[in-house]
């Protein structure tokens, strides 16, 4: 398994307007509720129908705990938090959330197995490249 790159130019607005070349991440494709429980069944005793139910209840559980202030523990996958972005006021009492809180958004920590394997480094290759 490696993850796929492409060479892209930015115009990098705070510094003189230069063009600059990054490495930008590809996604190569969705995986949906069906396809990820097709696949965790066929590695375990549960049915496919089974699998399905535990993971809407899971998404269901997390919308639930999160929106309630909770951090969501999955083990080996990671922790997620609800957050939000907002603006300062000059007083405390200028706040209020409907002004000052602009944007509500999920935060997600990796496990420390996780952290581990993205520090040991992921195998790349470059878009249009046959080589993996």
């Amino acid at each position: 398994m490696a993850l796929r790159y492409r060479i892209t130019k930015r115009t990098n607005s705070i510094k003189n307007k230069e063009e600059q070349y990054i490495l930008q991440a590809v996604n190569t494709g969705t995986i949906d509720l069906d396809t990820l429980s097709e696949s965790i069944s066929n590695e375990c005793t549960l049915h496919e129908v089974d699998v399905k139910a535990v993971l809407m209840a899971l998404g269901k559980k997390l919308d639930y705990y999160l929106s309630n202030g909770k951090i969501v523990d999955l083990g080996d996958v990671g922790k997620f938090k609800m957050g939000f972005n907002g603006i300062a006021a000059a007083t405390p009492k200028a706040l209020s959330v409907k002004r000052n809180i602009k944007k509500f958004h999920i935060n997600y920590q990796p496990s420390v197995k996780m952290k581990r394997k993205l520090k040991a480094g992921i195998t790349t290759y470059k878009e249009g490249s046959r080589s993996v």
